[in-house]
């Protein structure tokens, strides 16, 4: 695997170093639910959309935050999505990610994955991107020393809705990214300020926070988020491009309960002829098992998430060979813990990224 070179000169300011190692578990909890947009054309074409969700999770043992986007629709009735899962500490670190964008264009279809994870002093980077055809990968690890302030698009998102709740954002908010080409560059965090936005038919205030990402090859990506006072993103755009993702209705806040719910299931008078008591042992397995594989199931979050993930790329794509859709699609979660070659970049961007 080759050793990632990189000439640039990016850096991290100190007070996004800083305010890293400063988030506090108590607000990154506040930051525990779901926002769900439509995405919609200039012209109020609803297209798509765009969820994000936060939960906790346990990776290697230790806490950290499931961080999952998506957002799947088609402009000009061109399908295209981008998807993100990774686990994120309480550093906000990126301990591992997948994301995966796609662009089914129909004589130009474009298929791109990329995998990030934490590997002793380095993170490792497997990408791949698939035109019509032609299969490019690649993959390279980065010395962690050299990433301080390093910000991925999945703790990126953390990071606002951290920003959005205390509704400031510091003058000097400059963090480490990757750019398109998976080069090393600088995301500059700017306060956009307070602004009213029509949501249900009444005027609501929201707070805005614009994040470039400063490639050094290209020209710069901006977005413009804006969100509610609790944290719950309102609109999101990239500058230039003909979709917005937008709240359609106001979302309830919820009060999470850190104590589990049990069911309580009232038993029947069963009449068994034969064997009363080992029938009494099958009742009592079968609920054994169905506690521990609701248990397993709640703990891994990433489950439900997946599988999400699967089978919205199947019914879209709607392949006659489910099989060998399901192996590629998978193939890149066989060495999460051992990464082979995988991954690549593309020029082309997705609108709905």
């Amino acid at each position: 695997m080759a050793e990632f070179k990189d000439h640039s000169e990016a850096k991290a300011s100190t007070d996004a170093v800083e305010f890293m190692s400063t988030v506090a578990r108590e607000e990154l909890q506040q930051c525990l639910f779901a926002d769900s947009l439509v995405t919609v054309s200039d012209t109020g074409r609803e297209l798509g959309e765009f969820t994000v969700t936060v939960e906790n999770a346990v990776y290697n043992n230790e806490m950290c935050y499931l961080i999952h986007a998506n957002s799947h629709g088609s402009i000009d009735d061109i399908p295209c999505g981008t998807s993100v899962m990774a686990y994120v500490s309480e550093r906000l670190e990126t301990l591992e990610q997948h994301h995966h964008e796609y662009v089914k264009l129909r004589d130009h279809p474009l298929d791109r994955k990329s995998h990030l994870i934490r590997q002793d002093d380095h993170l490792v980077v497997n990408k791949i991107i698939t035109e019509r055809e032609d299969v490019k990968k690649q993959s390279f690890r980065v010395p962690l020393s050299s990433l301080e302030g390093f910000v991925s698009e999945a703790s990126n998102l953390l990071i606002l809705r951290v920003l959005a709740k205390r509704r400031h954002v510091p003058e000097s908010m400059i963090f480490l990214a990757f750019d398109a080409e998976t080069h090393i560059c600088t995301s500059v965090y700017k306060e956009l300020g307070v602004k009213n936005q029509t949501i249900e038919k009444e005027g609501t205030e929201v707070f805005g926070i614009e994040r470039t990402v400063q490639s050094e090859d290209d020209i710069p990506t901006t977005w413009h988020s804006y969100f509610l006072s609790d944290g719950h993103l309102s609109s999101r755009v990239q500058v230039g491009s003909p979709v917005m993702m937008k709240l359609m209705q106001m979302p309830t806040q919820t009060e999470r309960d850190e104590k589990e719910i049990k069911t309580v299931i009232e038993k029947k008078p069963l009449v068994w002829e034969e064997d009363m008591q080992l029938y009494s042992r099958f009742l009592d397995r079968k609920e054994e098992l169905k506690a521990s594989h609701a248990s397993y199931v709640r703990h891994h979050p990433e489950l439900k998430v997946l599988m999400a993930d699967f089978l919205q790329f199947l019914l879209l794509r709607k392949p006659n060979d489910i099989f060998s859709f399901a192996a590629e699609y998978f193939a890149p979660f066989s060495s999460q813990r051992n990464p082979g070659n995988t991954f690549m970049s593309s020029n082309k961007t997705n609108p709905f990224r």
